[in-house]
């Protein structure tokens, strides 16, 4: 597959992403062409990036003042106190609405990133440059920003759509294989609510994408979760009501990242992956997906050595706080906890409501 793009559609803009190798490079003349009344960029950048990222793109931005800023991301800078430093330093610089920022990292600086440009004047123009896997199929894609409180993971935010995403492969191979696996996690969960062709594809290869880091499949994984995420925003920008399936895995997991309290010995990827089985064995013991789908998912699992196993994170004690974080998931309206789940491989169903007690007793037995 050759560098593409791929045009989201949403009610409130429509926008390009720019998938391919060596793109960086072109990220100047693509804000000329996209952009052409920007003046001033600041670039928010991963400090645990490779420094010739950075070097590219500011050479590729040397027509425009620069201002810079080097975050070492974590779950915990997204906050207000972060956001706040970022949107001063805008309007310190006099930033106007018609110049950019720029996110260069992976989801969690872009989630950052958004929610600052979104909230500076009411709207500054916005850039991803997703470096993760993660990032590149998932969380870069869609308008959702987001910052974290003490309650848990994104309850603060809003929905603010880039004005183009660049992503370039080239950002993947220095990537540990535990933030390929991180990644991984959405693209299969793509597969899983929408594609069973694509789940069966996956089941040929994954180890080409996790392992081996192939550039062909690599891209053509990117470019399908793009395209199925990208669909169900263009019928629900505002996760009213389809949208709310690409939660799937994800009541769990964020409750399992807040359990752990967003530390480095559970990463959102292994979250979701642990949230996915979770779902999918919730799921067969209400009877909503059959014992021949379930078996195939285990399969898929344990071929790839992915997370699934909740005895290896949690105790018995940790079950009430994943119970508290669940309830005041943002999906949910009452005091029962909304899930996401499959009827088969994709497949979802959405709006599934179940007690606390139902969730409480079945992680119970799978600790």
């Amino acid at each position: 597959m050759k560098n593409t793009k791929i045009i989201v559609k949403t009610k409130s803009k429509n926008y390009p992403i720019y998938l391919g190798d060596k793109i960086l490079n072109i990220t100047g003349a693509l804000i000329r062409k996209n952009l052409p009344n920007v003046k001033k960029i600041c670039i928010i950048y991963d400090k645990k990036l490779p420094p010739i990222f950075l070097k590219k793109l500011k050479k590729s931005l040397k027509n425009y003042k620069i201002l810079i800023f080097k975050i070492s991301s974590s779950e915990k800078i997204k906050s207000f106190k972060v956001a706040y430093k970022i949107t001063e330093n805008l309007i310190r610089n006099n930033f106007n609405r018609s110049d950019c920022l720029i996110s260069m990292g992976g989801g969690i600086l872009g989630d950052l990133s958004a929610f600052a440009a979104s909230i500076t004047k009411r709207g500054i123009k916005f850039v991803n440059i997703p470096t993760t896997l993660l990032a590149q199929v998932d969380a870069s894609v869609g308008g959702k920003t987001g910052i974290n409180t003490g309650m848990g993971k994104n309850l603060l935010g809003t929905f603010y759509q880039p004005e183009f995403i660049l992503s370039d492969m080239l950002a993947l191979k220095s990537l540990p294989k535990r933030e390929m696996i991180c990644g991984y996690g959405e693209i299969l969960k793509h597969s899983l609510i929408s594609d069973r062709k694509f789940f069966l594809w996956l089941n040929n290869n994954a180890k080409k994408i996790i392992i081996n880091r192939d550039n062909k499949a690599l891209k053509y994984a990117i470019y399908k979760s793009c395209k199925i995420k990208s669909d169900i925003i263009k019928k629900d920008e505002k996760e009213k009501n389809l949208r709310m399936k690409l939660n799937f895995g994800h009541t769990f997991g964020h409750a399992f990242e807040a359990t752990k309290k967003f530390s480095k010995k559970l990463n959102h990827g292994e979250a979701v992956l642990l949230g996915i089985m979770s779902a999918c064995e919730f799921a067969f013991e209400k009877k909503i997906l059959s014992l021949s789908d379930l078996i195939k998912i285990k399969k898929h699992f344990l071929d790839l050595n992915l997370p699934y196993n909740l005895k290896k994170y949690f105790r018995k004690r940790d079950i009430k706080k994943i119970i508290d974080f669940m309830t005041i998931d943002k999906k949910n309206y009452n005091d029962k906890i909304n899930l996401i789940l499959i009827s088969k491989i994709g497949k979802s169903l959405r709006g599934k409501i179940f007690s606390k007690k139902e969730v409480y007793k079945f992680i119970n037995r799978k600790i």
